[in-house]
């Protein structure tokens, strides 16, 4: 009798922590897939003509084009995937900038895009999601992609604008030459009649 009391005690004590372990356990935080993040209908500017002839140069380019097009619409577990490989893609385009393009404002929008892919990464992987968070993650990741192929477009509207001019030089410079020209000949022809 004296050995029963201890152990109903424990038996109780053991019986209570095990309800209490199972009280405290956190309820279920799997992420909800039927939630969609980013911009259903969302696409990027068009890019250029030359850009675009460039871009198929630019190895992964075309790739990081495609999946920022695509991260948008997309549920919690393709966004994990996507993030992933927007991550790859970034690094892969940042290491290989074409000399003709490797000035800083390029330089510069490839970083944030490599920045915001980081950081989609991480909002896209915590063991908690806020699907605040991550939209909020995506449409950052939008605009930086936005104002990169901006950027882009500009760069080669620049570099047509500057051909052009150089052209128009160029011509003016001949025009001039061969204007300068035609008197001097007059001039010789005129010296010869007299």
């Amino acid at each position: 009798m004296k050995f029963l009391f201890p152990l109903f005690l424990c038996l109780f004590l053991l019986y209570s922590c095990r309800n209490n372990s199972q009280q405290t356990l956190p309820e279920d935080t799997s992420p909800d897939f039927s939630i969609v993040f980013g911009e259903k209908n969302f696409s990027l500017p068009q890019l250029s003509a030359p850009a675009r002839e460039e871009m198929l140069k630019w190895g992964g380019l075309e790739d990081l084009l495609a999946e920022a097009n695509n991260v948008n619409g997309s549920n919690f577990e393709a966004l994990k995937n996507r993030s992933e490989r927007l991550q790859e893609y970034a690094d892969s385009v940042i290491k290989m900038i074409p000399d003709t393009l490797n000035t800083n404002f390029i330089q510069s929008r490839l970083k944030v895009i490599k920045t915001r892919t980081s950081l989609l990464y991480q909002v896209a992987h915590e063991s908690r999601i806020d699907s605040a968070q991550v939209q909020n993650s995506i449409l950052e990741f939008n605009t930086s992609v936005e104002n990169f192929v901006i950027q882009l477009n500009e760069k080669f509207r620049k570099q047509m604008i500057d051909y052009e001019r150089r052209e128009d030089e160029e011509n003016e410079l001949k025009k001039q030459k061969q204007f300068s020209d035609s008197i001097y000949r007059l001039e010789l022809q005129d010296n010869k009649n007299r």
